[in-house]
């Protein structure tokens, strides 16, 4: 008997954890929907100077953080430095007195007209969701891009793919994160797209691909309901109840294990590419174009240096007039 009252109060402290994990997470949506209420009228008034600064984003990107950079092929960058003339973030769902989560965010970028592309914008949607089994993260939508022809197509075919198979997805009715297609079950465009994935290779998509980034299968019903589920399981914690302990059918985690989520997905890291425009490019982005301009106008002379200074100048291979990056903020 001792044993089971044991057990008990092991399930107990844990789930008391579990729930003060909660309420630090809480916390921090709640800082960031405060923060995005007091720096909106600072990002309006830097929207309203930037356009007199002949390409700040172009060097904005120049200065991409490692999240970002990483990902921009040579390719990508000539696009970008050549053609951005705007890039805005919003938390959408909290725009104009919402109540939805501020972690969800919209990022847009606006182009000049160029060789690749006829759209003049390219806007990216992320909604936070929640699934039944837990997990939670962006989830998001392709992104149609309209190039000019198959020959300036950056994804090379992949984005017009992708696109094709989430639009059959969505005539088979609201997707569920606990049901993964197996491969024996691609449809003829899902097989071309894995193929097409293999293919390539990781570290070897255009940019671009990002705008085709779907993330975790959660629809809004779904969110919806797990969000009902987890506030009841909450109110309960609270009120001292103790949670029935969930038998694990070993045979169906097995199963679900063979399967990866992702295996059709052509941008595994989309939301880190997300987090890195919202929380790091986009609210630092005077910071990075300062950094650029100091870099591109630094003139010093290493010739009037002692060679010991010199010598530990190249191993230690600073940048130009000390500029560092700034320091990245916590993603949320």
């Amino acid at each position: 008997m001792a044993e089971e009252t044991d057990v008990e109060v092991a399930i107990a402290s844990f789930e008391e954890l579990m729930e003060l994990e909660k309420e630090f997470e809480d916390v921090e949506v709640e800082i960031i929907r405060q923060q995005v209420a007091l720096s909106k009228p600072l990002y309006e008034k830097r929207a309203k100077l930037i356009p007199k600064i002949d390409n700040f984003w172009a060097l904005v990107f120049e200065q991409a953080p490692p999240d970002l950079d990483q990902y921009i092929q040579p390719t990508d960058s000539e696009v970008l430095l050549s053609s951005l003339k705007s890039l805005s973030v919003s938390h959408f769902e909290i725009e104009d007195g919402g109540k939805g989560d501020p972690r969800s965010v919209s990022i847009k970028l606006e182009f000049a007209d160029n060789e690749w592309f006829e759209d003049k914008v390219l806007e990216k949607k992320f909604w936070y969701r929640l699934s039944k089994d837990g997990d939670a993260g962006l989830v998001s939508e392709p992104v149609p891009i309209k190039w000019k022809s198959p020959e300036k197509d950056l994804t090379q075919g992949i984005s017009d793919l992708v696109l094709k198979v989430w639009e059959n997805n969505k005539k088979q009715g609201p997707s569920d994160s606990t049901k993964i297609k197996k491969e024996k079950d691609y449809t003829p465009d899902e097989k071309a797209l894995k193929e097409k994935i293999e293919k390539t290779g990781l570290g070897g998509f255009s940019f671009f691909c990002w705008f085709s980034y779907r993330g975790l299968n959660v629809s809004e019903e779904e969110s919806k309901v797990a969000w009902e589920k987890e506030q009841k399981e909450r109110a309960a914690r609270a009120a001292g109840e103790i949670p029935d302990l969930k038998e694990v059918d070993e045979e169906e985690e097995e199963d679900d294990e063979e399967e990866d989520p992702y295996a059709l997905e052509v941008f595994p890291d989309g939301e880190e590419v997300a987090l890195a425009f919202s929380d790091d490019l986009w609210p630092n982005a005077i910071k990075y174009f300062t950094q650029a301009q100091e870099l591109d106008g630094s003139d010093v002379d290493f010739e009037d240096e002692d060679e010991d200074e010199e010598m530990g100048d190249a191993d230690e291979k600073p940048k130009a007039n000390g500029a560092q990056p700034p320091s990245k903020k916590r993603k949320a």
